[in-house]
Formats: C-alpha cells, sequence, structure tokens
C-alpha cells in the first residue's frame, strides 16, 4: 500500500504524487543545489529557534515521541504540545507534521486543539478593507489574540501552501476526534508574529477547508490509483505535466524530456493544472497550437454575452474560462518564434537617456543592505565625475546604524554627482531594475536618525522629479516586451547579449557567498567580497545593457499580435 498523504503534497504534482510511491522508470535525482541547501537551513534555523523561545515562554509544553504518544497528550487534554506527530491510517490515508497544538476548548468529552505552523516567510500584506487575529508566542491561544486592521494573508503560492497544509492538518485531527469546530489555525511567519485564521470560512478562498478538499480528494484518487498500477502493473495512473515546483523536482530531466518531444501545451508558463485541462479538452495540446488562437478573441471572450445563434471558436469558450487566455497565447508565440516580442509598435519601444547615466543596484542579506554599487556612463563630459564603477559596502557585523551610513555615503556620493551635473548644464538619470526592492532599501535606511544624510522627503523629491531620473527597467520593459516566460533582468540582458562573468549568477548565490565573505580574513573570505562585488558591477552593467538594447535592436522585435 502507498505511503500516507502528506500536507505538502495537497498542492503538489499529482504526477510526483505518484512517482514518490514508485515510478515505472530509472531515475536520478538532479543534486541538491547550494540555494536550495540555504533555504532549508534557514527555515530549520527559524523552526528551531522559535520552538525554543515558545519552550522557555511555556515550560508546561510537552514533545511526543510518536503518533501514539500525540495522541495520549491530547486525550488527557495537555496545553501546548511541540512537534506532534499525527496519522489517520483508515481510508483517508493522511500523516501529517506540524510545530505546536494548542488546545482551545472541549467537545463533550474530547479536547480539541488548533494547529501551529512556523514558517521563514512572510504572511502579511497590505489590505486596507481587511483585518487578521494576531497573537503572539507569549499568548498562543486564538482567545488571547487582537485583530490587527490594514492587513491581509499575501496571494503568494507560500501562503497558499502552508494554509493548505494547515487544512490537511486540521482534517486530520478531526480524523482522530480533536479538531476545534471553528477551525482556527495559526502561522508563525519569519518576524514571529502569530496570524490566526479561521479556516471553515470564505474569508480565505486559497486555502480554507473546502479548497483544500477539493485538492485533497484528487491526490487520494492517485494514490488509490497508483496502489492499483503496483498490483497489475498495467498503465501508470498520472502523466508528466509543466508544475511551479518542476525546477526543484528529482523527475524533472525525465518529465521535460518527455513534455518537449511532444511541445506539450503545459510548458506555456505559467498555467495551472486546471488549465492545462481545459486547454487539452478543446484540442489546444501543443504550444504551438495555442499560439495559433487569437488573442483579440480570447479578451473579447471574458466579457462577451453568449449568443446561441452565433458560431463559437475554441477561444471563446476557454476565454470565459481561462483568466488572460491571451498571455497564454502571447507567451507560446513567444516560444515559437524563438524570441522575444514586442509589445508597443516599434517607435514606442524604448528608454529615456541622459547626458550621465547611473545604474545602481544593491545587495542584502537577510532584511538589511549591505552594499551600494553604481555604474557611471558618461555621454557627455562633465568635470569631476568620472566613469565606471564605485561600491559602498560594509563587510562587518550588519546593524541599523551600519545599513544607513553605507546608503548615506552612497547618497551623498549621487548628490554631488548630481549637483556637478546641474552645474554644468548636463543632465542626469539613475536606472535600477525592479525598484520596489531599491525603494524599500532606501526607506529602511532613511529610519534610523542620522546627523546627515538623505531624508524621506529627500527620496520623494528623488522619485517624483519630472522628467523622471529614477527608471525602473522592469517596468518598461513590462510595458514593451513579450518573453515566453520569467521577466527578470538575467533573462532580459540575456537577450540583450549581455553575460555576467560569474557561472552561477543569482541574488540568493550572493547571499551564500556573502556568508563566506563576512566569515573571517581568509584568503576565501577574500575571494567572496571579490565575487560579489564583480557580481553588483555586472548587475549595474546588465542594466545598461538592456537599456541599450531597448532604444535599439529591441524596436526590430516581431510584433506579438503579428500572425504566425
Amino acid at each position: 500500500m502507498s505511503d500516507l498523504l502528506r500536507g505538502d503534497e495537497i498542492l503538489a504534482c499529482v504526477h510526483r504524487v505518484a512517482l514518490n510511491r514508485g515510478a515505472p522508470f530509472e531515475f536520478v535525482s538532479p543534486p541538491t543545489t547550494p540555494e536550495m541547501e540555504r533555504r532549508r537551513r534557514d527555515a530549520e534555523q527559524h523552526r528551531r529557534g522559535t520552538l525554543a523561545q515558545i519552550e522557555a515562554l511555556h515550560p508546561e509544553s510537552l514533545s511526543p515521541s510518536s503518533p501514539e504518544d500525540t495522541g495520549r497528550l491530547m486525550n488527557e487534554g495537555a496545553e501546548l504540545i511541540l512537534r506532534p506527530r499525527l496519522a489517520d491510517y483508515n481510508l483517508n490515508r493522511r500523516r501529517a507534521s506540524v510545530h505546536a497544538l494548542v488546545r482551545v476548548g472541549r467537545v463533550d468529552e474530547r479536547f480539541v486543539y488548533a494547529p501551529i505552523l512556523i514558517k521563514n516567510n512572510e504572511i502579511h500584506e497590505l489590505a486596507t478593507t481587511r483585518r487578521i487575529l494576531e497573537g503572539s508566542l507569549a499568548n498562543l491561544k486564538p482567545s488571547e489574540a487582537t485583530y490587527t486592521d490594514g492587513v491581509g494573508p499575501r496571494s503568494t503560492l507560500t501562503v497558499t501552501r502552508n494554509g493548505i497544509t494547515l487544512a490537511h492538518i486540521t482534517r486530520v485531527l478531526g480524523a482522530l476526534g480533536h479538531d476545534d469546530p471553528s477551525a482556527r489555525a495559526a502561522m508563525i511567519d519569519r518576524n514571529r508574529r502569530v496570524w490566526w485564521f479561521d479556516l471553515a470560512s470564505a474569508n480565505y478562498p486559497r486555502f480554507n477547508l473546502a479548497t483544500y478538499d477539493e485538492h485533497y480528494g484528487q491526490r487520494l484518487a492517485v494514490v488509490t490509483a497508483h496502489d492499483e498500477w503496483m498490483r497489475t502493473k498495467g498503465d501508470f495512473p498520472t502523466s508528466p505535466y509543466w508544475h511551479r515546483e518542476c525546477t526543484e523536482c528529482p523527475y524533472s530531466l525525465h518529465c521535460e524530456a518527455e513534455l518537449e518531444a511532444t511541445d506539450d501545451v503545459s510548458l506555456t508558463r505559467f498555467t495551472s493544472l486546471d488549465q492545462q485541462v481545459m486547454l487539452h479538452e478543446q484540442g489546444v495540446d501543443s504550444r504551438s497550437q495555442l499560439a495559433q488562437l487569437d488573442p483579440l478573441r480570447a479578451r473579447q471572450a471574458r466579457n462577451k454575452v453568449p449568443n446561441p445563434l452565433a458560431g463559437y471558436e475554441r477561444e471563446d469558450y476557454l476565454g470565459r474560462t481561462i483568466e488572460k487566455l491571451d498571455d497564454l497565447i502571447y507567451r507560446s508565440r513567444a516560444h515559437v518564434r524563438g524570441s522575444s516580442l514586442r509589445i508597443p509598435d516599434s517607435q514606442l519601444i524604448g528608454c529615456p537617456t541622459a547626458d550621465v547615466e547611473v545604474d545602481v543596484d544593491m545587495e542584502s542579506y537577510g532584511e538589511m543592505t549591505y552594499l551600494w554599487g553604481s555604474s557611471v556612463t558618461l555621454n557627455q563630459p562633465v568635470e569631476g565625475v568620472e566613469s565606471g564603477y564605485r561600491a559602498f559596502v560594509h563587510w562587518a557585523e550588519l546593524a541599523p546604524d551600519a545599513e544607513a551610513q553605507i546608503f548615506a555615503d552612497f547618497w551623498a556620493w549621487f548628490s554631488e554627482l548630481r549637483r556637478r551635473c546641474e552645474q554644468q548644464g548636463r543632465t542626469v538619470a539613475a536606472y535600477c531594475f525592479w525598484a520596489q526592492a531599491e525603494d524599500g532599501a532606501m526607506n529602511r535606511a532613511v529610519v534610523t536618525p542620522r546627523d546627515a544624510g538623505p531624508t524621506l522627503e529627500d527620496l520623494k523629491i528623488f522619485r517624483n522629479a519630472s522628467p523622471a531620473v529614477w527608471i525602473d527597467l522592469h517596468e518598461l520593459a513590462k510595458r514593451q516586451i513579450q518573453t515566453e516566460g520569467p521577466l527578470g533582468l538575467k533573462q532580459l540582458a540575456g537577450m540583450a547579449g549581455f553575460q555576467w562573468r560569474d557561472a552561477n549568477p543569482s541574488g540568493e548565490a550572493s547571499m551564500l557567498w556573502y556568508e563566506v565573505a563576512t566569515n573571517d580574513d581568509s584568503v576565501t573570505a577574500t575571494d567572496s567580497r571579490q565575487r560579489i562585488l564583480e557580481y553588483n558591477e555586472d548587475d549595474c552593467r546588465a542594466t545598461k545593457a538592456l537599456r541599450d538594447w531597448l532604444n535599439g535592436p529591441a524596436r526590430a522585435l516581431p510584433h506579438r499580435d503579428d500572425p504566425l
């Protein structure tokens, strides 16, 4: 009999769920990347640290050694159970791991519990019309929590998975007779804030119990079918399709080869399984077939009133059920053409230029920025201003004061450059990629009081200048360039012909380099510091390459509405 279903499998690729229980082929798992190892390590450190705090605050807490021991503690009414293990060996076929169970009441003769999950990610975002019940590590029960207004759960896949996992645990508790009738469950975020959710309500449609039950039913059917396959060795119960977790899946190389061989429509980024099923049902089985659909008709179908006397095309059916079907059509067209496509007319492609151009990029570790880098391009000479790369960096222990000083030093240099340009009648503009990151780091740096340095008002004036002097290349590219998938700097600058010097350039990798760079004064640390500086410089040079490409070769790209 196949393994019981885990909570983290409920949103997983159904093909992977089956393969995990026995594959019909031999495969070799790709090696775990250093970035994946770092994420796992950081998550584990956060869990252990949070649990240690909870244990210190709640000395009465107990830790069971097995599912049976967990059941005994719940039957006895333990107030707080840490690291419990739960299993439902009956027809439901579920097991669950959770970080804590807190007793929230009693129903008849049974004590009931709410699950708490510890995650190293953000849970909430600003939402003016919403609120979330917030507790604390010292007061873990939902009855001790109070509402925080103006926030809601983030709409990220990570938070959705957290919620579905909590729903899974709630259902296992129900099978064991210890579920909270109000279906309350909590997530502890990376800042150790405790957020409570009512999973029985319709307030959280992405991860409430009703949504969970639908996903669970699909996965249970897969497990049941896999049991039958193990018995008969007939046709395998599932087949490959693209899923968001493919990049970190041990079966990815095998599945990708199968999908590429048929140009499977699921390879169109970023489709969901539901969308893929609908496309197949309408005979759209490949990216090439999807690319042939009419994106304009697909857009119009969304709000079109059905006319029983009119003829219907596939776009009419699919456009009413698949949100932003036109985006999927355009992505498939970019793949079929083998290049990116332009969105507006050629003469509207481009990026503002200036006599002096400053490309800016910062590097952060955790919640703090330790490096501000810039690359200056002189299109016109300016006395006292030199072209080239400059870095403002701090390799010692990071603290708010240090972060603020690094940015203040950068801002002083940048302000002097702007002053000299203004004195000599030269225009100046600064460029970044994904301004939300740089803007957030700037805002955080100026909050720390300093005798000298910019203020929030200085930043506001800079960002709102007209004509613009702070230009986000991501926003420009998003409006002008159609790709078949991601719209990141690595992809876009690569189209412009730019190459990073590092063989593994990524922001996540740079965090690993930073750990080595700040570890000691060894040759290895020195090498890592140089690697970070070169990576940051290349990021700055990449935005210039992208800018030059937008102002030239990108104008010759095919239009995404051009017929194939």
